[in-house]
C-alpha cells in the first residue's frame, strides 16, 4: 500500500512552531483532573466513547501506554517490547482496587493510587521527551522510526483520552485548534495506512473525501484507489465534503463524535463507508 500527496510520511509532519511537549503537559494534567473528579464514587464512571471501559480501565490503559513508551525511549530496542512484561510498568506493591486486566469494564471504585501511578508516569514521559532529540532513531510501530513519532503520537493520544475522561465526568472541552489540525494530518499520514495494513480493509473504488476546517483555512482531500491513498489540499470535486472546527473534525476521525455534529454535503453512503475503508489501529 502507498500513500502519497501533501504530507510525506517520513518527513513532512514536524512543525518548528508547534511545541508538542507543551501540548502534552496540558493534556495530561487535564486528563488527571478529570480522573480525580471520579474518585470517591461507589463505581468508576463508564466512558461513553469507549463503551468497554470505565474510568479505571481508561486510566490504566493510558498509564500503561506511557510506561511502555518510557521503556522504549530508555532502552532503544530494535523491535517491540513484550507488553506482558510487568517490569515495564513499574507497578507499586499496593494495587488494592486497581482494575483487573482482561476483565473490562471494571466497575469498582476508582483507586486514587492508580491515578497517582498515572501522574508519575506521565510526568516521567514528559521529562523524557523534553530531554530527547526528536530526530533520534528508535523502534516504533510505524514506518516513522524516531523519538518524534512517539512524541507526536502521545500528544494526540493524550488529547483524545482527555476528551474521553472529561465526557465520562462532565462536559468535554474541545481540542486545541493547533493540535487538532496536526492530529488530522497525522490521521491521514499514519493512522489511515496503519489501519488499512493491519486489518482486512477493502480496496478503494476511487472514493474521494474532503475535510475542511471552519475555524481556519486548512483542507484535506483523501482518495482511496485500490490499496493506494492519495492526500492533497484541494482539487477535483469529491463524493462527500465534511466541514467543522478542527477539533470536531479530529474527534470525528477518531470516532468520538457522530457525523450529526459536523456539516456533511454529498453522498452520505460514501461517508458511512469511510470507517470501513479505515479500520481502527
Amino acid at each position: 500500500m502507498t500513500i502519497s500527496g501533501r504530507w510525506p510520511p517520513e518527513a513532512g509532519w514536524q512543525s518548528d512552531a508547534m511545541d508538542y511537549a507543551a501540548h502534552f503537559h496540558r493534556e495530561i494534567l487535564a486528563f488527571e483532573a478529570a480522573a480525580r473528579r471520579a474518585v470517591g464514587a461507589d463505581e468508576a464512571p463508564a466512558v461513553p466513547s469507549c463503551p468497554d471501559w470505565t474510568m479505571s480501565d481508561l486510566v490504566q490503559h493510558l498509564g500503561g501506554v506511557h510506561r511502555y513508551v518510557i521503556r522504549v525511549l530508555e532502552e532503544r530496542p530494535t523491535r517491540a517490547l513484550d507488553p506482558m512484561d510487568p517490569v515495564i510498568y513499574r507497578l507499586p506493591e499496593d494495587r488494592e482496587g486497581w482494575p483487573v486486566l482482561g476483565a473490562a469494564p471494571n466497575h469498582g471504585p476508582l483507586a486514587e493510587g492508580l491515578i497517582d501511578w498515572f501522574a508519575d508516569g506521565a510526568a516521567t514521559l514528559e521529562s523524557t521527551f523534553r530531554s530527547s532529540d526528536s530526530s533520534d532513531s528508535v523502534w516504533t510501530w510505524s514506518t516513522q522510526q524516531t523519538v518524534g513519532f512517539w512524541l507526536r503520537m502521545q500528544v494526540i493520544e493524550a488529547a483524545v483520552h482527555r476528551w474521553d475522561a472529561e465526557r465520562a465526568t462532565g462536559e468535554p472541552g474541545p481540542v486545541d485548534p493547533e493540535l487538532a489540525t496536526d492530529a488530522i494530518a497525522q490521521t491521514f499520514e499514519v493512522m489511515v495506512p496503519a489501519g488499512r495494513s493491519r486489518n482486512s480493509a477493502p480496496r478503494g473504488s476511487g472514493e474521494r473525501y474532503r475535510f475542511s476546517r471552519t475555524d481556519g483555512t486548512d483542507s484535506w482531500t483523501v482518495q482511496f484507489e485500490g490499496d493506494d491513498i492519495l492526500v492533497t489540499d484541494g482539487g477535483d470535486p469529491c463524493d462527500v465534503e465534511v466541514s467543522g472546527t478542527a477539533s470536531d473534525l479530529m474527534l470525528f476521525l477518531w470516532q468520538r463524535i457522530p457525523a450529526t455534529r459536523i456539516d456533511v454535503k454529498g453522498d452520505r453512503g460514501v461517508l458511512d463507508r469511510y470507517f470501513t475503508l479505515v479500520p481502527r489501529v
